[in-house]
């Protein structure tokens, strides 16, 4: 099974009935997360209902992205004392962020810390982490095996790196936040969905998945946007949507379980 399954869509705070930004990939058994923003930490405990996880990554220190790894870390630490540490992939930002929320316990008992940008063998993986705008170090990720390349954003500007990201990617994941004024803002932290498909064409990705969507937008008027800019499959990340990872793959299925 290489999949990935989509735990949140929402930039900045959660709609009701969805969680922040999210995404948990399964690859013949290795399980990896890309960031665990708000309200993600229930979906993932539906998925993988035992909490197992290989190693997680994390694009940058907002909320919107990394909260729920403090739930994580209270799950590993308290309900599995002594168990081996977990493999967390973040820019420094990320571990003094959770650890203001409880600075009485070391995150590192329970975390081995792996600074990003970088490149890293991470289980199955080829890791490599690039930096991207934003207000904050952010780092866009991409993931490879077997021929097979998986690109996240993260949050982020325009910027050149984009198409180096998610070159020839079998699916790359783009922030399209349609942020009120955000095109015409002096400096980009934030990419509208015209500018995610332009970025996916550039880098010549096979499909795209637009994400972090601003609460209360119309995500069809996202998608379709996007599709006026890039000629390949253009999917919504939906909630507990699992598309499969591999050549000449299309689309996915939703699964309700939370």
């Amino acid at each position: 099974m290489r999949q990935i399954t989509v735990l949140g869509s929402c930039g900045a705070f959660p709609e009701p009935g969805r969680a922040c930004s999210g995404f948990a990939v399964d690859w013949d058994g290795y399980r990896l997360l890309l960031d665990l923003g708000y309200a993600t930490l229930p979906r993932l405990l539906a998925h993988w209902p035992d909490g197992a996880v290989d190693a997680v990554v994390v694009t940058h220190e907002h909320p919107d992205h990394c909260i729920d790894l403090h739930g994580l870390f209270r799950m590993r630490f308290y309900g599995d004392p002594g168990g081996p540490r977990l493999p967390l992939y973040c820019p420094p930002g990320v571990v003094d962020r959770i650890s203001g929320l409880e600075p009485d316990v070391d995150l590192h008992a329970v975390f081995d810390v792996h600074p990003l940008p970088g490149s890293y063998r991470v289980g199955p993986f080829a890791l490599t982490g690039l930096p991207l705008p934003h207000h904050v170090l952010n780092t866009g990720i991409r993931v490879e095996a077997d021929g097979v390349a998986l690109a996240y954003t993260g949050d982020t500007g325009p910027a050149p790196a984009l198409a180096e990201l998610g070159r020839d990617a079998d699916l790359f994941i783009v922030e399209a936040t349609d942020r009120d004024g955000e095109i015409d803002r002096p400096t980009r932290n934030l990419l509208a969905s015209t500018e995610a498909g332009q970025w996916a064409g550039r880098a010549g990705a096979r499909r795209l998945m637009l994400t972090h969507f601003w609460p209360g937008n119309d995500r069809a008027a996202s998608v379709a946007a996007a599709r006026k800019e890039f000629g390949g499959e253009v999917l919504a990340a939906e909630e507990g949507l699992t598309v499969t990872l591999g050549p000449n793959q299309r689309g996915g299925h939703r699964i309700d379980r939370v």
